[in-house]
């Protein structure tokens, strides 16, 4: 392991028992206790490109502010526990008004200066300015997924205060909709919480203040669903290093690797994406473990959250800690790797909802559906490029991100002419050598994804005739050829970047 990948453990680790002491705090110790040592954790590992982050969140939250606070008082809104808030709203008279943004602008704009401001972040050198640290491009990122949902989620609070204007009358609580728009020192305070601040997973602010003000803390569930989710990590963790070891990626930068026998350069892809996917697995468990010692994302099984969008039905507030502790409460909100699923799926598409689970409902909710096309395929080729800009410059992320959309057409045409004409056997026969198919697939993929240069990805694939690319455009054929409608006439494509009936919000 790398000293990057020893820093990274350790800052994972630290924060297991550092949520064990904020899980029953108040809201004051939970918000600044939480920032200071999220704070803390961004300027030891990333010193003065600390600065970055600062530019990034003051930035949106001037394009917040500059969105219009319409109607006379302030209706009711409430999180998953039904919490209510009321107090006095300002009116903007006629010439503020029009000099403010449209609350529909809000999410678009944020989106776009987070965005461009990553472009400028990776030129830095080219600029002849410091280069930044790992840990701040990891930070970087995170963030970039959080003040875009912020703004998202004041632009949704501000259209629903217009309706409630337009209706003449106060609703009820709103699932999911912020108390008001947060200050500097709240934006802060999400910003630089600790809670994944570098690894993830990825939350909104409505689920940050849920913890806030969570109530009864103490009765919810933190030891036992802790050592049921971390039990398969020290196993992963081995796999990683004996793997890592055995089939070290530096040997496919080697001349000598291409003189190998073409079985030996194709198997070598597998055991690259086998230390790859433990690696992330690792991280993505203690982060996970980090959340849950802290009791954050905890909701009511009954609220059927999903991994980053939080509960999709709304709990009364438990009474007193009796009723908070006889609830049956999961952590699906801040689920982001669900491992079995990941290895053992038979499609492409349920490969990545399996995946970084939080980020999928990020590109879902905030690129997947403001794409500028209807067509499935074109939408998820927009939301792969986005997700490889997201990721950094290196033209290995965006030859196998773009790879993603190619492999997703090919499994849906040939699925859709071929499979359901198959007996119960022969659908049997098909799903196993799809598994196995969709394996080999996000091995090859993975191999731009770690070699990240151009030369080396094309090099490399092409040792292997690029295999993949040639099998998907083969079943994408033989799918049109036997004719049974294009992917972009499917009835559900959003389920192959977030979970099954994706609502909107």
């Amino acid at each position: 392991m790398s000293p990057e990948e020893w820093t990274y453990l350790v800052v994972l680790l630290i924060s297991i028992p550092i949520g064990f002491l904020f899980k029953k705090a108040g809201p004051g110790l939970k918000r600044w206790g939480a920032a200071a040592v999220g704070l803390g954790l961004t300027l030891f590992t990333c010193g003065p490109h600390t600065l970055h982050s600062l530019v990034t969140i003051l930035g949106t939250w001037a394009l917040i502010q500059a969105q219009p606070w319409w109607g006379s008082k302030r209706g009711f809104v409430a999180g998953i526990w039904g919490r209510q808030r009321q107090g006095p709203r300002q009116v903007p008279g006629p010439s503020t008004t029009a000099s403010c943004l449209c609350p529909s602008s809000c999410h678009a704009l944020a989106l776009a200066w987070t965005f461009s401001y990553l472009l400028f972040f990776r030129a830095l050198s080219l600029l002849g300015l410091p280069t930044p640290t790992p840990f701040t491009n990891a930070v970087q990122l995170l963030l970039t997924l959080k003040l875009v949902s912020l703004a998202s989620e004041v632009q949704d609070l501000h259209l629903a205060q217009r309706k409630e204007m337009a209706s003449g009358f106060s609703k009820g609580p709103s699932l999911g909709l912020l108390p008001d728009v947060p200050s500097l020192t709240e934006t802060l305070s999400y910003s630089y919480c600790y809670v994944g601040i570098m690894t993830g997973p990825f939350f909104r602010y409505r689920t940050y203040l849920d913890w806030l003000e969570q109530p009864f803390p103490g009765a919810v569930p933190s030891l036992r669903p802790l050592l049921r989710r971390a039990w398969p990590a020290p196993l992963f963790g081995l796999l990683f290093l004996l793997s890592s070891h055995l089939f070290p990626l530096e040997a496919v930068r080697e001349d000598a690797f291409y003189a190998r026998p073409l079985p030996a350069r194709l198997f070598y892809m597998i055991p690259v994406f086998f230390a790859f996917r433990m690696r992330f697995y690792v991280a993505w468990i203690a982060a996970e473990c980090g959340c849950i010692a802290a009791g954050f994302g905890a909701y009511p099984v009954a609220a059927k959250a999903r991994a980053g969008g939080g509960p999709t039905l709304q709990c009364p507030p438990p009474s007193s800690p009796e009723e908070a502790a006889a609830l049956e409460y999961d952590y699906e909100t801040i689920r982001n790797i669900d491992c079995y699923g990941t290895d053992f799926c038979v499609r492409v598409r349920e490969g990545m909802r399996y995946w970084n689970m939080t980020v999928q409902w990020w590109l879902a909710q905030y690129v997947y559906k403001s794409a500028p096309t209807r067509s499935y395929v074109l939408r998820s080729a927009w939301t792969m490029l986005l997700s490889a800009y997201w990721h950094g410059l290196h033209p290995g992320y965006y030859l196998s991100f773009l790879t993603i959309p190619l492999c997703l057409a090919a499994e849906g045409q040939l699925e859709s002419a071929l499979r359901g004409r198959l007996g119960p056997g022969g659908q049997k026969a098909w799903d196993w050598v799809h598994w196995f198919l969709k394996m080999r697939a996000y091995d090859y993929m993975c191999m731009g994804f770690v070699l990240l240069s151009l030369g080396q990805t094309l090099r490399y694939w092409a040792s292997i005739y690029f295999c993949i690319h040639v099998l998907a455009l083969v079943a994408l054929g033989l799918g049109v050829a036997l004719g049974r409608g294009s992917p972009s006439r499917r009835k559900s494509p959003a389920t192959s970047l977030a979970p099954e009936k994706l609502r909107e919000e």
